[in-house]
């Protein structure tokens, strides 16, 4: 899947299956990578890696595409 960017591009955000984590429930990561300077981050680090379950997942599409359709989008 293409990297959506947000922030002015300066945020990079991946969502992927992480096959090689197949065995455990939490396998959908949302990779996270900042490009700016320091004092102006989200985020500790310049990459961060949030591991959910497919619920977890599932749940977070819903409440974007919920939002959505309220923003008339």
């Amino acid at each position: 899947m293409k990297p959506i960017l947000l922030l002015d591009e300066s945020l990079k955000v991946e969502v992927f299956y992480a096959c090689e984590d197949h065995d455990l429930a939490d396998n959908i990561c949302l990779k996270m990578t900042e490009d700016c300077v320091e004092s102006e981050r989200l985020l500790r680090n310049e990459e961060s890696h949030l591991y959910i379950t497919a619920a977890q997942a599932r749940a977070l599409a819903e409440a974007l595409l919920a939002a959505v359709e309220k923003s008339g989008g």
